[in-house]
C-alpha cells in the first residue's frame, strides 16, 4: 500500500507561493466587489432610463460577479473536498 501526502517542505519557495495564492485571491474578491458595484448602477441605469437590454446586463453582471466571489472564498474548500474524494477511490 503506498500513502503520500503533500509535502509542503519539499521544494523552496513554497511559502512565498502561498503568499502570491492569498495575494491572488483577495485580488479577485476585491474585483468580484468592483464588479458588483459596477454591474448595480449598471442594471438601476438601465431600468431607470427605459433600456431593458442595459438592465438586463446589469443584472446579468451582479450574477457573474457573486458567482465570482463564491468561487474565489470556496476555492480551498473546493480543492480540499476534491482531494479527499480523490483519496478515497
Amino acid at each position: 500500500m503506498i500513502d503520500i501526502d503533500p509535502n509542503s517542505n519539499g521544494l523552496p519557495g513554497i511559502d512565498q507561493l502561498q503568499t502570491i495564492v492569498g495575494s491572488v485571491m483577495t485580488i479577485g474578491l476585491i474585483l468580484a466587489v468592483l464588479a458588483l458595484i459596477i454591474s448595480s448602477v449598471t442594471s438601476g441605469y438601465g431600468a431607470n432610463s427605459s433600456n431593458p437590454h442595459l438592465a438586463a446586463r446589469g443584472k446579468l453582471g451582479v450574477l457573474v460577479s457573486c458567482g465570482a466571489a463564491i468561487l474565489c472564498g470556496a476555492a480551498v474548500t473546493l480543492v480540499n473536498f476534491f482531494w479527499n474524494v480523490g483519496q478515497t477511490v
